[in-house]
């Protein structure tokens, strides 16, 4: 059940990347008057609907970038994509960043991604349990077994700071790493004691009948800055019209989601197979245009604290 660390994942998956891509630079200069094909690497889950979004209304292509959306598994290739010049720009969590940053590799945020509503009771991220569960809060998951969708990774470090706020020792939680999809069956089985999940599958496991422990994001940080779309330094430097562009595209993308949530349910249908049904009860994160900097600060220090990095976070070497 348990794996190799992520941090080890990413930089083979790197290694094997920049292998098959040669010395491929970061983008393709177009010919004169042509838009920029670029390509970004998403994750087909509820977070990443403002770029869906962004680029059915066209808000990429009015500033000449033609984007395409290439969906993986999870940050780790997401990172080594970016890292190795297959892909422009990225989307990850911003604990699989500051770990990247910590390994060495330049990478740079350039937007927000999406965000904790900050409000228990209606996240997008909990912790969930058996009905008839002994765990009524955060602090009586300390010496449970707890899945998590990656270990050593935002789901770990959040779930630690939910137990240490309720006054439960995080240190003797005990993480299991299990996908979200087989997370709630795990659960109503007994198979874990209690289990992470973001939606659509937090949804998904409150309409089984098991009920949420802990608001793991909320306890962590006000509004916590969850992940980031990102780049490479050198093509911050490279090409600074290309990532300005990206960026105000990106963020009329995340303002329009926020303001449409609608829209952003519909968007859903196209890239996962997320039902009506539940498309129309999940509860959407925060698309807010600002980076919540605090967040990020308080959550470096939990993953410093947590021996996830060597040494203290950069954030301004990370942050635009």
């Amino acid at each position: 059940m348990f794996r190799t660390p992520r941090t080890t994942v990413v930089l083979a998956a790197i290694l094997v990347l920049a292998g098959a891509c040669g010395s491929r630079g970061d983008t393709t200069t177009p010919a004169p008057g042509a838009p920029d094909k670029v390509t970004v690497g998403v994750i087909a889950i509820v977070d990443v609907a403002p770029i869906y979004l962004g680029k059915q209304k066209g808000f990429f292509s009015r500033r000449n970038i033609d984007v395409n959306l290439q969906a993986g598994s999870g940050g780790s290739i997401t990172i080594a994509g970016v890292v190795s010049g297959q892909m422009q720009f990225g989307f990850a969590n911003v604990t699989s960043l500051l770990v990247a940053r910590d390994q060495g590799l330049p990478l740079k945020v350039v937007t927000n991604g999406n965000s904790s509503t900050g409000v228990a009771g209606k996240d997008f991220s909990g912790v969930v349990v058996k009905p008839d569960s002994p765990i009524a809060s955060a602090r009586d998951l300390a010496g449970r077994n707890v899945s998590v969708n990656n270990l050593k990774n935002i789901g770990d470090t959040t779930i630690r700071a939910s137990v240490r706020k309720a006054g439960g020792d995080p240190a003797t939680v005990k993480f299991v790493e299990l996908a979200f999809p087989d997370a709630p069956a795990a659960v109503a089985t007994g198979r874990v004691d209690a289990a992470w999940v973001v939606e659509p599958f937090l949804t998904a496991a409150l309409d089984q009948g098991l009920r949420v422990a802990c608001w793991n994001m909320v306890d962590t940080a006000p509004n916590l800055t969850v992940a980031t779309y990102f780049t490479t330094e050198k093509m911050v430097t490279g090409s600074p019209d290309l990532v300005r562009r990206f960026r105000e595209a990106m963020n009329e993308s995340l303002g329009y989601a926020q303001a449409h949530p609608d829209e952003v349910r519909a968007v859903l249908k196209t890239y996962t197979k997320i039902s009506d049904a539940v498309g129309a009860k999940i509860t959407l994160p925060g698309w807010s245009t600002d980076i919540n900097r605090a967040s990020i600060t308080q959550l470096a220090g939990l993953v410093q604290g947590d021996g996830l990095v060597k040494k203290p976070a950069d954030l301004n070497a990370l942050l635009p």
